[in-house]
């Protein structure tokens, strides 16, 4: 799939972002690592795995590098198809591969992946159910009915990595996403996916008080347009 590039944020991913690009390798040789301005050797380990390495120097967020990897990714000849996936290891190639098939026979623009209609393996029930929470507050806010609102694995086309153009900086960026999704008519589609919960990506996650944070984001910028 040399058509196909990965961007894949990396904040502090040293550990595993190696074995991640080393994955996203089998599919492709596209992969496009920003380094959010970690403070360990994630920089050298993406050196290493032989992956596109884009350095923001100091840590703006994980909205800001899908948004600086995607325009990266946009230079690269041939390229026509993108894949967001997250450094953590919690996604699954497959998923990618099988997103990227509904992408071109569905005729999308985008295509989703959700947990909700996949499954989480390992899933902390406190976790679970701020994402259930985020999809409600999200199906209000954004027009778009979807059953996974904050789900970092999707597969666009280059219309899409053309038009988008995320500016929340932080975690609120996934909303704002299926805002553009709406707000720019792109043709979408939600598909199952697993979502692998270790102890490492656990301890990744972002805490309970972020979910307020982002409704609070959502709603300023909704009012902000208003």
């Amino acid at each position: 799939m040399k058509d196909v590039a990965f961007v894949v944020p990396v904040y502090n991913e040293a550990q595993v972002i190696g074995t991640v690009i080393k994955a996203i390798q089998a599919v492709t040789p596209h992969v496009v690592c920003v380094n959010d301005g970690s403070t360990d050797a994630s920089a050298a380990e993406i050196l290493k795995a032989g992956a596109y390495l884009v350095d923001h120097p100091i840590n703006m967020g994980q909205g800001a590098a899908l948004q600086t990897g995607i325009e990266f990714a946009r230079l690269l000849p041939g390229v026509e198809r993108f894949v967001t996936f997250d450094a953590d290891g919690q996604h699954v190639i497959d998923d990618a591969i099988r997103m990227l098939t509904t992408l071109e026979v569905g005729d999308l623009d985008i295509v989703l992946g959700s947990r909700f209609l996949g499954a989480s393996v390992g899933a902390p029930r406190l976790r679970k159910a701020l994402l259930r929470l985020a999809v409600r507050f999200s199906n209000v806010t954004s027009g778009i009915r979807l059953t996974d609102a904050h789900n970092g694995l999707r597969a666009f086309n280059r219309h899409v990595a053309d038009t988008i153009e995320i500016t929340a900086p932080d975690m609120t960026h996934a909303s704002e996403i299926i805002e553009l999704i709406a707000r720019n008519g792109y043709r979408y589609r939600e598909v199952p996916v697993t979502i692998h919960y270790t102890a490492y990506s656990v301890s990744k996650g972002q805490a309970g008080m972020n979910a307020v944070n982002i409704a609070v984001d959502t709603l300023l910028r909704k009012v902000g347009r208003s």
